[in-house]
């Protein structure tokens, strides 16, 4: 129903009516009503009911549905189908799963609409019936009855008796109410109340056949050995009836011979038991009064269980069995043949016991009678490493004349060529695969010898993974590049590509040996400074080279390339400022790079004082004595060296003065 219709009209009825107080809001609703005319009645309902509640219609009856007190507001659903509420509150059922907890019949109208007329659905399925979760009903649709349409089990014919009365709906066929889960509501027993009523205890509803929660091992008769593979209708025959049905129960079992003919025509008074087990009736045999260790043969290990039809093949048990070799019995060799050169010849009892087949006697020990002894890491290895199982087809005359016959190619075919041609020999032994034999000597014969300080080299420091575009887990021994540059980083970040650029005698680029040598990387004789544009004269020849290319400190770097070739950006002015010319002192004004002293400085041109006379043999320090504390340094003073004689020479006066 429309609530929201059924409240505009009861809200006209108040204006219509004008009473005084709220209070007495209902009795003049029902006044109204009681004195409306069938027009009246017209204009509060919003329509006709359906054919369900057609009993309900007519004004003095909208109580029953409708809480007048709160204007048609309130529905009063579920106090007329009250088992709805009951599964609400018991939190059962489809409502329940739809509904929030404490729902009233205010919810109701959600789903379910009135005053449409009688041909109106009273159920509003969202999007469609066919569509909704079934599993919110309690009741999953899974296997076959996914596929079943909703009237197939929703119809008055499985709604059990006890629950009929509980359903206000009078027409069954029309209420999703009153199903049970249980299998016998929907479903004949085929079984006839042989094995109960619980058919979920042998069937899913994937299908009927087959029964897989069905486990015979629970039953009177639990299926062993032969009797697992046959087939239900070998013991379980169908009874004829007007529907005839399997027989499940009332079979007789305490007896073989129920099921089975006596194959002996009764030659034995024995049960079949005795010497048959159900296993296997020709190959599993066994006589409990008879004492195999009373003859000649006393049956030990695995020959306890073999049949007696497996050595006695003919009835007479009397005929002696040759059993002084294993081959006797154990015929065709089922290692075909390949044991025949040894000096037992293939017995069997070289390498095994009654005990059973596995494991061998045949060890590292007798392994050494053989062509191939193992020695080393090969006494560890087990024996279906080489020998692979499998089972009568088992190799063990195998291929081990070279390496390669058992073990992968670990180096990726680098070692395929002459002089090595793959023979891992040359490098390992059987003791250890990891350290090589192969010595610095040997290394002198490859493409590169190891010299100077490449001989102290640990292997793995050129040979690793990854290295020269190998594979992973493929560790690289023939390079293509074996120039320096390959394994060593350029510390000088391309300053010298040029030089390194030059071809040399064996290589397409000689690299950084056009300045070093394997012997030492800090000795670079090979670097000639006269062919640069500051060449090594006099004292420079002694200097090192990091005092004139110094690590740098933000770097971590030397850097060789533009170092200024002034003086001044390695040597410190010791004159302080006396011979600056526009802020700069040049030292080669006065020096040379053969000697710091004697200065080539001349006196007389670029001096106002003339060294002339007997000044020309005085020496420089005659004259420059005079010193001043410049930032901490000592400073001969030159630019204010004394120029009067006097300050240089005492007069008469000053002698006479000063005597005492």
């Amino acid at each position: 129903m429309d609530a929201r219709i059924c409240a505009k009209h009861c809200r006209q009825a108040d204006r219509a009516a004008q009473f005084a107080t709220w209070g007495r809001h209902v009795a003049a609703c029902f006044l109204f009503v009681v004195l409306a005319a069938a027009d009246g009645y017209s204009q509060i309902s919003p329509g006709p009911l359906s054919k369900p509640h057609e009993s309900l219609s007519g004004p003095l009856k909208c109580t029953n549905c409708h809480d007048l007190r709160f204007r048609f507001k309130k529905f009063r659903c579920m106090e007329c189908h009250s088992e709805i509420r009951q599964r609400v509150t018991k939190g059962i059922g489809m409502h329940a799963a739809w509904l929030p907890r404490g729902a009233t019949s205010n919810e109701c109208v959600s789903c379910h609409g009135e005053h449409g007329g009688a041909d109106f659905p009273l159920v509003r399925w969202q999007p469609n019936r066919e569509a909704i979760d079934h599993s919110k009903t309690g009741f999953p649709l899974t296997g076959k009855h996914a596929p079943l349409d909703c009237n197939d089990c929703h119809k008055a014919a499985n709604i059990a008796p006890s629950e009929r009365a509980n359903i206000v709906v009078k027409d069954l066929n029309h209420t999703y109410l009153g199903l049970s889960r249980d299998c016998g509501r929907c479903h004949a027993d085929e079984h006839r109340g042989q094995l109960g009523t619980n058919c979920a205890a042998c069937h899913t509803a994937a299908g009927w056949r087959p029964a897989p929660a069905f486990d015979h091992s629970a039953s009177k008769f639990p299926l062993t050995g032969a009797h697992l593979t046959v087939s239900c209708d070998k013991c379980h025959a169908t009874v004829a009836d007007a529907k005839p049905y399997v027989k499940y129960v009332g079979l007789s079992f305490d007896q073989c011979t129920a099921c089975h003919a006596d194959p002996h025509k009764s030659n034995f008074t024995a049960s079949c038991q005795a010497c048959h087990n159900t296993t296997s009736w020709t190959q599993e045999v066994r006589l409990d009064s008879f004492d195999h260790s009373k003859t000649q043969y006393p049956l030990l290990g695995k020959h306890q269980t073999v049949a007696c039809s497996g050595c006695h093949t003919s009835p007479d048990f009397k005929t002696r069995v040759p059993h002084a070799k294993c081959m006797d019995c154990h015929n065709p060799d089922p290692h075909k043949g390949q044991f025949k050169t040894r000096a037992s010849k293939g017995e069997c009892a070289e390498c095994h016991t009654v005990g059973g087949w596995t494991p061998t006697l045949f060890g590292v020990k007798e392994h050494a009678t053989s062509a191939y002894p193992l020695l080393g890491k090969h006494a560890s290895v087990k024996c279906g490493k080489c020998h692979i199982p499998a089972g009568t087809d088992t190799i063990f005359k195998v291929k081990f004349a070279q390496c390669m016959d058992c073990h992968q190619d670990a180096h990726d075919g680098q070692f395929a060529k002459a002089p090595y041609q793959n023979l891992c020999e040359h490098c390992h032994t059987v003791n250890d695969f990891d350290r090589s034999k192969f010595t610095i000597a040997m290394h002198r014969d490859t493409r590169f010898p190891l010299l100077g300080a490449h001989a102290v080299v640990p292997c793995n420091d050129c040979h690793k993974e990854g290295a020269d575009g190998h594979q992973d887990k493929i560790l690289p021994f023939r390079f293509k590049d074996l120039s320096c540059a390959a394994c060593h980083m350029d510390p000088h970040r391309g300053e010298f590509k040029d030089r390194m650029a030059q071809a040399g005698a064996k290589v397409s680029a000689i690299g950084c040996e056009a300045c070093h040598n394997v012997q030492s990387w800090a000795d670079a004789r090979g670097f000639d400074h006269a062919k640069t544009e500051f060449p090594l004269l006099g004292a420079h020849r002694a200097v090192k080279c990091k005092a004139c290319h110094p690590v740098s400190a933000g770097a971590g770097l030397t850097f060789f390339k533009d170092t200024s070739t002034n003086c001044e950006y390695c040597h410190a002015n010791v004159h302080g400022e006396q011979f600056a010319k526009n802020g700069k002192t040049l030292c080669k004004d006065c020096h040379n790079s053969d000697r710091w002293r004697p200065s080539t400085f001349d006196h007389n041109e670029r001096t106002s004082f003339l060294l002339t006379g007997g000044h020309a043999n005085v020496l420089c320090n005659a004259c420059h004595t005079q010193t001043r504390l410049a930032g901490g340094h000592t400073v001969i003073v030159y630019s204010l060296a004394p120029n009067q004689c006097v300050d240089c020479h005492a007069t008469p006066n000053k002698k006479a003065a000063t005597a005492p």
